[in-house]
């Protein structure tokens, strides 16, 4: 009995101590899917890239490994009237896919201005943010 309890415990243990992985993931809690876009610093410059479509009830990872920033934004559609929107500036593309550099003259750049909202991470390195109805 005891070696067999000494056996799991020696089996378990190692996956006790794994550290979860670190990452930057959406959770779509609403009942639509959502397209979302991130904004974010890169040490150098101001970057938006997008788009990742969520499916309703579903998580997407945005930014695989550790996080090096205390803020992201994000902004999402439904496609039609809903929005996650907020109050800092950044350049989109209705393409399924875009990385556009800088957050400024978006339009004289030939870009699209959104609003995102911000994501406090609390420095943490890693984070799941929800969006919801």
């Amino acid at each position: 009995m005891r070696l067999s309890v000494a056996l799991i415990l020696l089996l378990t243990v190692p996956l006790a101590t794994v550290p979860a992985s670190a990452e930057f993931t959406v959770c779509n809690k609403a009942s639509v899917p959502a397209k979302v876009a991130l904004g974010e610093y890169n040490g150098t410059e101001w970057e938006s890239r997008g788009w990742w479509t969520i499916l309703s009830q579903k998580c997407e990872t945005l930014i695989p490994g550790r996080l090096n920033a205390r803020y992201y934004y994000l902004y999402g559609t439904d496609g039609e009237s809903g929005t996650w929107s907020g109050s800092t500036y950044f350049c989109t593309l209705p393409q399924p896919k875009f990385t556009i550099t800088g957050r400024g003259n978006c339009a004289l750049r030939g870009y699209d201005r959104k609003g995102f909202f911000a994501v406090d991470t609390g420095n943490s390195p890693n984070w799941k943010q929800s969006l919801s109805n």
